[in-house]
């Protein structure tokens, strides 16, 4: 799949098997919100979230226990850890020791110059990168006064410290940096990350912090991280929002597929319905959509799928799909695949239908497939 502009050219960066930046495809990230120390419930949720679809999962380690516990969490999880370490250097050491496949610090506040070195060097001998998170409310206190007097915008605050700290780890011989500028408002979080695409070739970890629960979260979210991938910027994202880090993923995973960024599994496409409508569409959805996330083979197809109300405007788009259903009249709606109309069939023999056609669509491409013919 590709949509949006032409991705922003970044430098390419290794999370364990997964890379970030350059030509690799956009990561979606989150990050654990169980005790990392409880090293059971913590492997439990990662699991869950790889599961989802994650491809790389953070966890706080607050303390010198939690950064024990990653050696555990590290050999049970099946993604790339990240660690996010604030304040104290040792945690960041332990956590590499532990064999962490990247850091998420602000160097500013990990203590003197000595102390960033030493994680940079550590972090380079294992060839693990270092994401600076900068959020609004952790800017340096020189650039925060400006903000507060006025003179410089939140957005190009959050890039002038996310700048500033990449340069102490420039200064100590280390490159492979991520970094992120992350406000809860939407027009400054993409302001940031504008300023920082302009100014420099750092892999970018994109996302909307503390976005909210519910549609409020997953709206903003949306707005600012798509806007962002629209315009190019972005090589990782998190979706930040107050709930299951799993709902976090599938946001994610839906926002890169809105704009033909990754696919994940059939699109389905539906009509908002309106008086028209033949047949309950929502439930039909619903069923669909649980039928396909519980067929191994049918969740990971890339294909379009329609599900339309009447016949206004159901038979153009349920033909322009790879799959469709179109309500109609007479209690019976016409079902495509490939451009083709296959037929009318009722609303209640339907779903059964568009998964019977999924299915073959999935058998021709398997039987056509390099793969089939070597």
């Amino acid at each position: 799949m590709a949509g949006g502009r032409q991705r922003h050219r970044t430098r390419t960066v290794r999370v364990g098997a997964v890379e970030i930046g350059g030509r690799s495809q956009i990561s979606v990230q989150s990050m654990t919100t169980t005790d990392t120390r409880d090293t059971a419930a913590t492997l439990a949720q990662i699991r869950e979230l790889a599961e989802a679809g994650c491809d790389i999962v953070r966890v706080a380690v607050p303390d010198m226990q939690a950064a024990e516990a990653l050696g555990e969490l590290v050999a049970g999880a099946p993604v790339p850890l990240v660690a996010d370490v604030h304040f104290d250097y040792r945690l960041a050491l332990a956590a590499l020791r532990h064999g962490v496949a990247k850091l998420r610090i602000n160097p500013g506040n990990i203590g003197a110059a000595e102390r960033v070195r030493a994680v940079a060097d550590a972090a380079g001998e294992r060839g693990v990168p270092i994401r600076i998170g900068v959020n609004a409310g952790s800017l340096e206190r020189g650039v925060l006064e400006e903000v507060e007097k006025g003179c410089m915008p939140l957005g190009l605050a959050m890039a002038e410290s996310a700048l500033r700290e990449a340069a102490l780890l420039e200064g100590s011989g280390f490159r492979d940096i991520v970094l992120s500028v992350k406000a809860s408002q939407v027009t400054a979080t993409i302001e940031g990350y504008r300023e920082l695409a302009a100014r420099c070739d750092y892999p970018l970890h994109i996302g909307v912090t503390e976005a909210g629960a519910g549609a409020r979260g997953l709206i903003k979210s949306a707005v600012g991280i798509g806007a962002l991938l629209a315009e190019g910027i972005g090589d990782t994202l998190r979706v930040s929002l107050t709930g299951p880090p799993v709902e976090e993923v599938t946001a994610g995973r839906r926002i890169l597929q809105a704009l033909q960024l990754r696919a994940y599994g059939p699109e389905i496409v539906s009509c908002p319905t309106c008086g028209r409508a033949a047949y309950d569409v929502a439930a039909m959805v619903r069923e669909l959509e649980a039928r396909i996330e519980s067929d191994k083979v049918l969740r990971t197809l890339e294909c379009t799928v329609a599900v339309m109300g009447c016949v206004v405007n159901g038979p153009g788009e349920a033909r322009a799909a790879d799959i469709g259903y179109a309500g109609g009249g007479a209690g019976n709606g016409m079902l495509f695949a490939g451009g083709r109309q296959l037929g009318t069939v009722t609303p209640a023999e339907a779903v059964e239908k568009l998964i019977e056609a999924l299915r073959a669509l999935a058998g021709a491409r398997a039987s056509s497939s390099p793969e089939r013919e070597r």
